[in-house]
């Protein structure tokens, strides 16, 4: 079969590799119907050293091929959706709703585990990972890949931040996280949100989503926009969707007294201002963490299944599997959002 790998910054390809077979009586292999280029590949994509090849991609719809014989709740023929970790569902952090902190789980860009950007793909611990879909139409395709990573994280960094009615709200980046932190806000009912991008054609989906107010400017420009939208006092709660420092200290910079910062962007950085100036003075909170993704697709899902909502419109380019590399390359460049992938 063929599968995405990346063997260094920049140098992206679709090989073939054998296709995969039952290791564990606890696997499942998945036909994959669709699957898509997430941002935070950008982070190897431009840094990643030589020497290493990994195989790419931790979102994906698909349809079971099989089952391995310890497998009870998965048949061949189900159509299932798959976080971007895996997770056995049964351990005290999978009950907790972690499962991202699962005893037996771990993710799909591991050492030695496959990618999503494929064909086909064995499922550690399917029962534990992998979400029964019912059969649908084709064009609710790219709004249920959402619930793999993208929106499921949106909303993790909204329930981790206290989001609720009458709260002010601040998300801090223009990506795909970030514009489906700012849908997850409005399901949530907050009062305001203001979203910290410069890509128009970006904050104007984000207004589609339910963006009240929109700040292009960045630093302290861009502190000072949300102190004067929030009457000096800033949001209520801050949705860093970035992983970058610069996003951090906005974060920081916008948060009001006793606010709290919900981080979900992959984080770049290990030391950050966590004193007096800026999180201890003002009790301030900081949170936020992979998303336990598995944990939010019953609660989100009837809202893709019904329409009311279509966190899919965050895709903005379609190819098939030879088109990936350029889809990075696309997406780099910031000529696309993001890339949905059909092999």
């Amino acid at each position: 079969m063929k599968a995405t790998v990346m063997y260094s910054a920049g140098d992206v390809r679709v090989e073939d590799v054998p296709d995969p077979v039952i290791q564990q009586p606890t696997d499942a292999l998945v036909r994959i119907t669709t699957s898509c280029i997430c941002g935070s590949d950008l982070w190897p994509y431009g840094s990643m050293p030589a020497g290493n090849p990994a195989r790419m991609g931790h979102e994906f719809l698909g349809v079971v091929t099989d089952v391995g014989s310890d497998v009870s709740g998965l048949q061949a023929g189900d159509h299932v959706v798959a976080p971007f970790a895996y997770s056995d569902g049964t351990c005290a952090f999978c009950r907790e709703g972690l499962h991202t902190s699962c005893v037996h789980g771990g993710f799909w860009d591991e050492p030695g585990q496959q990618g999503g950007q494929a064909e086909a793909i064995r499922v550690p611990l399917a029962d534990g990972t992998l979400a029964k879909l019912p059969e649908t139409d084709a064009a609710l395709a790219p709004s249920l890949l959402t619930l793999s990573d993208v929106f499921g994280t949106g909303y993790h960094a909204a329930v981790r931040g206290g989001v609720a009615p009458g709260r002010t709200v601040a998300v801090v980046g223009d990506g795909a996280v970030g514009l489906l932190a700012v849908l997850s806000a409005t399901l949530l009912g907050a009062e305001q949100i203001i979203l910290m991008g410069r890509h128009k054609d970006r904050t104007d989906l984000g207004r589609e989503f339910g963006a009240t107010d929109v700040v292009a400017e960045r630093g302290e420009e861009g502190v000072a926009k949300v102190r004067e939208l929030t009457r000096g006092e800033g949001a209520h709660v801050v949705l860093e969707a970035v992983g970058a420092r610069p996003a951090y200290d906005q974060s920081y910079g916008v948060v009001r007294p006793g606010g709290t910062i919900s981080r979900v962007g992959v984080p770049q950085y290990e030391e950050a201002p966590v004193g007096f100036a800026s999180l201890f003075g003002g009790n301030v909170t900081l949170t936020g963490g992979p998303a336990p993704t598995r944990a939010y697709i019953d609660t989100l899902l009837p809202k893709v299944l019904d329409g009311s909502i279509e966190p899919g419109k965050v895709f903005d380019r379609t190819v098939g599997l030879d088109g990936v590399p350029d889809g990075y390359r696309a997406m780099a460049d910031r000529e696309a959002l993001k890339v949905l992938v059909r092999p």
